[in-house]
């Protein structure tokens, strides 16, 4: 049977498949949950002859590593994550269901239709006796929505001696796939005053809400959207009542660049801001770093775009791809030399929100265009 024929009569099969992973609630913090996703995934693969190394994690979901026991230096790394962005209970308020032809539920297209995509395309190669399958390595990690920082080691560990990375975040809308990342920083600064009554003795206090405003103002001078630097102060607290001089103020700062140069340039100019005050008395703290680089487009990433181009032509698809300024996973792979293709899920769209959805035509399509990807480059 070959590899279309065997997906179409398999529709059902991974719906339900589906299914069954969305109504496991699996937030990042969710161990258990996402622990139980690896636990299923783990039965599909050792079915399909592949061996597996856990990695366990003490506050995250344990990290699995997957090979063909007859895999002799495979040269594909595929990567996808099985943690969600919401909490404990989310799958009760609104479970999986389908309106038309879009499925519906918490982490659908992120990324739980692509753990069934990247298992039907590695069952499609096997039920058409292509073994190129053996040549995949597949790493789910389960910490890739705030931030993988106990899994980013072991993907550059994992990625080192492979030719290819293929990150299977979702297709943008329009199916495009990701050639480019912006990388990504966060941060938080504290700021301390001294507290006092701003009625009766105001002239004893240091305002560390006044202090704060300053250093928003020069975070933000910092955007050069030119040239791909965007700073945002997305998030500020502080003070403890309406009638006293602030002791405390804090701010979360989201920074993304474009190219890996920027990350010290962006990092001193920081730096700079927090060492010294304006407001006399008060003390800052800056906690964090840049933690994904960049994903660039270079010529290892229009070399292998050219093989997935020409594996969607061979079935029928016209593929194109794109730039965003979201992080993934794929900006590790890439740092360390790899050559690197995100976007590889389904087709879907409204990520992190109440209306994630899954295109269900999208599910067998990309699927079909993973397996033909795999066998291109194993040839």
């Amino acid at each position: 049977m070959n590899m279309q024929n065997y997906l179409e009569t398999k529709q059902k099969l991974m719906i339900n498949t589906l299914e069954n992973l969305v109504n496991i609630d699996s937030g990042s913090y969710l161990k258990s949950g996402v622990d139980q996703i690896g636990e299923f995934l783990l039965t599909e693969y050792k079915a399909l002859g592949f061996m597996a190394t856990v990695y366990e994690q003490e506050d995250f979901g344990n990290h699995i590593v997957f090979h063909h026991q007859d895999a002799k230096d495979p040269a594909i790394l595929i990567m996808a994550h099985m943690d969600t962005v919401y909490p404990e209970g989310t799958v009760k308020e609104r479970p999986f269901h389908i309106n038309g032809n879009r499925a519906y539920g918490p982490g659908i297209i992120d990324m739980k239709s692509s753990l069934v995509s990247v298992l039907f395309a590695i069952k499609a190669l096997k039920e058409s006796g292509d073994i190129s399958y053996q040549n995949v390595v597949l790493l789910l990690n389960s910490d890739e929505e705030v931030g993988s920082p106990t899994s980013r080691s072991l993907i550059e560990e994992i990625a080192a001696d492979k030719k290819f990375a293929l990150v299977m975040e979702p297709a943008r809308k329009d199916g495009s796939l990701v050639s480019s990342r912006r990388g990504k920083g966060n941060f938080t600064l504290h700021v301390r005053g001294r507290a006092a009554h701003s009625g009766i003795e105001p002239e004893k206090g240091r305002s560390a809400i006044e202090e704060l405003a300053y250093k928003v103002i020069q975070f933000q001078d910092l955007n050069d959207h030119e040239k791909g630097i965007s700073v945002n102060v997305g998030l500020i607290e502080g003070g403890s009542s309406i009638n006293t001089v602030s002791e405390h103020a804090t701010a979360q700062i989201d920074i993304r660049i474009s190219d890996k140069e920027q990350a010290q340039e962006i990092e001193e100019k920081i730096e700079e801001i927090c060492s010294v005050t304006t407001v006399p008395g008060t003390e800052v703290e800056l906690e964090g770093e840049m933690n994904r680089p960049p994903m660039e487009k270079n010529k290892q990433t229009v070399q292998l775009l050219k093989f997935i181009k020409d594996a969607g032509k061979e079935i029928g698809l016209e593929i194109t791809d794109t730039a965003t300024g979201g992080g993934s996973d794929a900006s590790f792979t890439a740092a360390v030399g790899v050559a690197t293709v995100d976007g590889l899920g389904p087709i879907g769209g409204n990520s992190h929100s109440e209306k994630e959805y899954l295109e269900i035509d999208s599910l067998t399509e990309r699927t079909l265009l993973l397996a033909m990807i795999i066998k291109k480059l194993s040839e």
